[in-house]
């Protein structure tokens, strides 16, 4: 029947329904997501990173194995965005991201205490706000609530606003280096490959070794996430190539060996020349 509908509807009309109905099912949540404390502190923190690397370029790190095949000690002194358990890395590379991004919730719930821990400013996002203390002081552990979400799709131009998460922390390291000024965004670990297999978003348990990262305790024996949803994030990722271009940015992708082909490769090695 909704196929069906969606067939006979003119498509600006179909797209206008569509982000009615979404926006509709967000209204709930609107006045926490932009009024609890948090938030407010949040957002008036997100302004004030708002072109705060203008010109400049990034790294964006993703969490796939072909990150034991890059030379990850020669971004030290880089800008770079680190994703969830990326700072299994930190002991050996002997210095840490300059952020860190974590939008899963199960991810956040299940490493609480070692988020927390970490001494660079962070990204979370605002539906995780339960697993906190509520006397919680953002500004002593460098924490931001980002107001994500599941549906609306689009590219968020600036990050104290909604932001579509597009299946993938790293769709929104992109719009966060964006909101910040980044003119060159590099992506390495972007494997977009995945060994465990099933439907997309469903969670699963962990039953021994992680085979889908750089470290096999990533999402090791008993570790409760949810399987890719790889179309949907190429979906954003097209977004965001388009972003960046026409505002005349660039992203590019120095994955070895990375499946992801909307982006232009570059050699990592390259790029220290």
């Amino acid at each position: 029947m909704k196929r069906t509908f969606k067939h006979l509807t003119p498509e600006p009309v179909w797209r206008f329904m569509r982000n009615t109905g979404d926006a509709l099912m967000r209204l709930p949540e609107l006045p926490r997501a932009y009024l609890h404390p948090w938030r407010v502190q949040s957002i008036r923190n997100l302004k004030s990173m708002h072109n705060r690397h203008y010109g400049e370029r990034c790294f964006i790190i993703g969490n796939g194995p072909s990150l034991r095949r890059t030379d990850l000690r020669r971004l030290r002194g880089e800008a770079t965005f680190g994703a969830n358990r990326i700072y299994l890395l930190f002991a050996e590379l002997g210095f840490e991201t300059t952020y860190l991004v974590l939008i899963n919730d199960l991810v956040i719930e299940q490493c609480l205490d070692e988020i927390l821990s970490l001494s660079m400013p962070k990204f979370l996002a605002w539906r995780s706000h339960g697993h906190f203390r509520p006397d919680l002081r953002l500004d002593a552990h460098k924490l931001n609530f980002l107001y994500t979400s599941y549906t609306g799709p689009g590219f968020g131009c600036r990050a104290e606003r909604r932001l579509w998460e597009g299946a993938t922390v790293t769709y929104i390291s992109l719009q966060l280096a964006f909101h910040m000024g980044f003119k060159k965004v590099i992506l390495i670990g972007v494997d977009h490959n995945f060994n465990t297999k099933g439907e997309a978003n469903q969670t699963v348990v962990s039953q021994g070794d992680d085979p889908n990262h750089f470290d096999p305790d990533y999402f090791g024996r008993g570790f409760r996430w949810q399987l890719p949803d790889l179309d949907t994030s190429e979906r954003a990722y097209s977004m965001a190539r388009q972003a960046y271009e026409v505002d005349g940015r660039h992203i590019v992708d120095a994955t070895v060996g990375g499946k992801l082909n909307v982006f232009p490769k570059v050699d990592f090695n390259s790029l220290f020349e």
